[in-house]
């Protein structure tokens, strides 16, 4: 899998929601390789695109479309100011990857993680996820060796923040504890009204 992330500010965050809608009906049939796409806007105007192809190939491919570029020429208008670009093949997944199903979606922009300990904790995440049937799955994406966006999906915004506050099992605990440690330097963006396909 190869992933490409988008992050910018938009003022219109409903244009940009059309603009991806535009994509999957006329530019998606075209777009080989194309697995899915996950993006949304956050409460105070933080929009970001996770787009999911087979390989890096098919990623460029679709980028070096001109129906793409021109597709594009005009979304870059509904940004405020730059729009910063990431790339990765180093993916992983949990619970099956992301859901179409998820009516709230966690994307946590984490610097400084030591990778050595993530792994060991992954090891352990199917305990973890047992105390949260809220969560639907997760894919992280490391983009350096210290840095990675995990994106969460969960069924509900409601649901996700009322398991946040039960307590957990003990053993559950600990480990939740550690993972709070590993990813201490994390900016959460929420996206109550993802776009998913």
């Amino acid at each position: 899998m190869f992933v490409q992330i988008l992050e910018g500010r938009t003022n219109d965050a409903e244009g940009l929601q059309r603009r991806g809608e535009q994509w999957q009906e006329e530019l998606r049939p075209g777009a080989t390789g194309f697995l899915g796409v996950t993006s949304g806007v956050t409460a105070d105007g933080k929009a970001i695109t996770i787009v999911r192809f087979e390989s890096e190939q098919a990623a460029r491919a679709n980028s070096e479309r001109p129906e793409q570029g021109a597709w594009w020429s005009e979304t870059e208008k509904y940004y405020t100011g730059s729009v910063t670009f990431a790339e990765s093949s180093d993916v992983s997944q949990h619970l099956g990857s992301g859901s179409d199903d998820a009516g709230f979606v966690q994307v946590m922009k984490t610097t400084g993680a030591d990778r050595q300990v993530v792994e060991r904790l992954d090891e352990q995440f199917d305990l973890v996820a047992s105390a949260r049937p809220d969560l639907l799955g997760t894919v992280r994406i490391w983009t350096a060796p210290d840095a990675c966006y995990e994106v969460a999906y969960f069924t509900s915004e409601a649901e996700a923040r009322a398991a946040e506050k039960a307590e957990p099992p003990a053993e559950v605990a600990s480990l939740m504890a550690e993972f709070e440690t590993v990813f201490a330097n994390t900016e959460f963006l929420d996206l109550t009204a993802p776009q998913l396909h």
